[in-house]
């Protein structure tokens, strides 16, 4: 079945490469666009880009010895295959004229319309360096789903799950924030993700970890990171990335900009710190790995808010985000359920603790509209975020799991993953 799946696939790429050739891509150059925001939106992008990279080493390095490299593969697969569907329809159902405050048209279809030679309608950048860099954000959102399910995958069922997921679940949600949708138009407040991205992401990844299941043993076998080094360099190239990530979705080489860049930072270290005194008191020891994933949940956490909010502000969410997902991660084993690399813990719980902090710190408010409102608003787009993206993962991965399976077979499981599906391994000893 998989073999078929192929080659019909590869028997559509003529029929594709024709449709591309006859978009109507370029359109006349103009003297609005400006050198200095589209310097800044390429450097943007190509550090949201680089925060997959940094995914992989940031998830590879916890995992077990066998599986470093399948999972890592989870990452670059993202950054093979998302493209393509953002390209070919996700751009177009994200960001593409309003049909019902639901979805975008088909419009863009294959990028049509979309020109690198003027400015986008809003913006003063190009149309196609705002859809590239929406691109990169695209890439990410899947993979991080990844963490709850490492060790377990098949490799077959994460790239169908990834495709669908991308069109059904992130490209609606995109275009009900950014891209003319409802929750957008109730004046909800995501700068840069934190309902887009991290709750529709960390949600999915509960779904996975419940349908799929816990791992072999988990958790009375004893599932220690194999290389912590490598995780700790995922999370500064994570740290690193963040500042195209929340900075770039300014849009603009501005004071926004400037602002999205500074609470990044302020967040991130307060919400290290805080995991690191947390953990000291509660373990009776800091660890490297606590002070890494708390830099992460900062970074989760300020996300929804970067531009939106206060340095000190910045602070108190990074603090107040830690603590929640501290609490999180620690209790997983309680709730009864395996988030491999706390995927949900730190993403889902993150996002949804920034965006309704995002109301309570706001230094603006919309005309008309109460402080009380707006954290409304907010607790509403994370709600309907987490209902969505829930529902709609829990079925995908009920029709994989008919279809082809989710799961490797035990075997391959307690042997490694790297080996037997890959046909590789991460060390020669």
């Amino acid at each position: 079945m998989w073999r078929q799946f192929c080659r019909n696939t590869l028997g559509l790429i003529p029929i594709l490469l024709c449709c591309f050739t006859t978009a109507a891509f370029a359109q006349e150059s103009s003297s609005e666009i400006s050198s200095s925001d589209t310097a800044w939106m390429l450097a943007s992008a190509a550090l949201v880009l680089f925060m997959t990279p940094g995914l992989a080493l940031f998830y590879g390095g916890l995992v077990r010895s066998k599986n470093v490299l399948s999972t890592m593969m989870h990452s670059f697969a993202a950054m093979a295959v998302i493209p393509i569907v953002w390209f070919l329809w996700g751009y177009t159902l994200a960001f593409g004229g309003d049909i019902g405050s639901v979805i975008g048209n088909l419009d863009h279809l294959f990028m049509k319309g979309v020109a690198w030679d003027s400015p986008h309608p809003d913006l003063a950048i190009p149309q196609l360096l705002f859809a590239t860099y929406q691109g990169m954000f695209a890439i990410i959102t899947p993979a991080l789903i990844a963490g709850a399910f490492a060790e377990r995958m098949k490799f077959s069922a994460y790239l169908l799950f990834i495709v669908l997921w991308s069109t059904l679940v992130y490209s609606p949600v995109c275009h009900w924030v950014w891209g003319g949708g409802w929750l957008g138009g109730m004046k909800v407040l995501d700068f840069a993700g934190g309902t887009v991205v991290h709750i529709s992401s960390g949600v999915a990844a509960l779904a996975a970890a419940l349908i799929i299941g816990k791992r072999e043993g988990y958790p009375k076998t004893p599932m220690m990171p194999h290389n912590l080094p490598w995780c700790v360099l995922g999370a500064g190239i994570l740290w690193f990335g963040w500042f195209g990530f929340n900075g770039g979705s300014a849009l603009a080489s501005d004071g926004v900009a400037v602002l999205a860049f500074t609470t990044t930072h302020l967040a991130a270290a307060t919400a290290a710190f805080t995991w690191l005194v947390v953990e000291w008191f509660f373990r009776g020891k800091p660890t490297m790995l606590g002070v890494a994933t708390g830099a992460v949940a900062g970074l989760v956490g300020i996300t929804p808010a970067a531009g939106f909010v206060s340095p000190g502000s910045a602070i108190l969410l990074g603090a107040i985000t830690s603590c929640v997902c501290y609490w999180f991660v620690s209790k997983k084993e309680s709730f009864g359920y395996d988030d491999s690399l706390d995927a949900f813990g730190v993403h889902g719980v993150g996002g949804t603790v920034g965006a309704i902090l995002t109301g309570v710190f706001a230094m603006e408010l919309a005309d008309g509209m109460s402080r009380g409102k707006l954290i409304g608003l907010q607790a509403l787009g994370a709600g309907v975020t987490i209902v969505y993206s829930f529902v709609v993962s829990l079925i995908l991965l009920k029709i994989l799991d008919a279809w082809i399976g989710l799961r490797v077979d035990p075997d391959t499981e307690v042997s490694g993953l790297d080996v037997n599906i890959h046909g590789e391994s991460g060390y020669t000893l």
